[in-house]
């Protein structure tokens, strides 16, 4: 495809199911400190805002002060066990056909998340997706994470700059895309919380099959 458009995706809930792996985390770290485990839904309901936030939601559903001494430490304890515990991140099926077809039409791509860098390449790696991206920035890559737009901003000029699509699945990735002024599709199996038509985006998918096609058709 001539004039192949650049493509920065987002992590969870987009191109890996991660959801089971930070559940097991999460849980292994709340038993260590005596507190009850949380279940599979309650821990999804967390995802998409980066560790601090994470870290807070466990704190506060446990009953503890968010802002007070254990939230350093359930921080750490958090990142630690993420770069070492990837048993449950899979990719959404698809996912590796969508990436090889995009290679194949000279798309470059990167990787944007709030997910703690090493955690994330930890992730990629482990589901066999590392090699596909130029770039994976992680929430702590930057001093500010999504929905501000400087990580996607970085993504786009280190990627070339020219024609650029966001993807990505929740409600801070459609955030971040207005912010940022790029052009945003969203995977609709994904993390969102609200129904797809509050959620701004210029095209949604429920296939990741349906993607080189969207790409190579996209109206710009």
């Amino acid at each position: 495809m001539s004039d192949a458009p650049s493509i920065v995706f987002d992590l969870d809930g987009t191109l890996i199911d991660s959801v089971p792996a930070i559940h097991s985390v999460s849980n292994a770290v709340l038993s260590d400190l005596g507190f009850e485990p949380l279940s599979l839904s309650t821990i999804r309901s967390f995802v998409g805002k980066g560790v601090p936030n994470l870290v807070r939601q466990l704190l506060i559903t446990s009953g503890e002060d968010p802002d007070g001494p254990l939230f350093s430490r359930v921080e750490h304890a958090l990142v630690k066990r993420y770069e070492t515990d990837v048993e449950g991140n899979v990719p959404y099926p698809g996912v590796i056909a969508a990436l090889d077809a995009l290679k194949a039409k000279g798309c470059r791509m990167a990787v944007c998340t709030n997910k703690p860098f090493a955690p994330a390449e930890a992730a990629l790696r482990h589901v066999g997706l590392w090699d596909y991206f130029e770039l994976t920035l992680g929430g702590d890559s930057m001093p500010t994470r999504k929905p501000e737009p400087q990580m996607l901003h970085h993504c786009h000029a280190a990627l070339g700059g020219g024609r650029m699509i966001y993807v990505g699945d929740s409600e801070v990735d459609a955030e971040t895309a207005v912010n940022a002024g790029a052009p945003f599709a969203i995977y609709s199996e994904g993390y969102r919380k609200a129904p797809l038509h509050e959620v701004p985006h210029d095209v949604a998918f429920s296939d990741w099959a349906m993607v080189p096609g969207l790409v190579e058709g996209w109206k710009w």
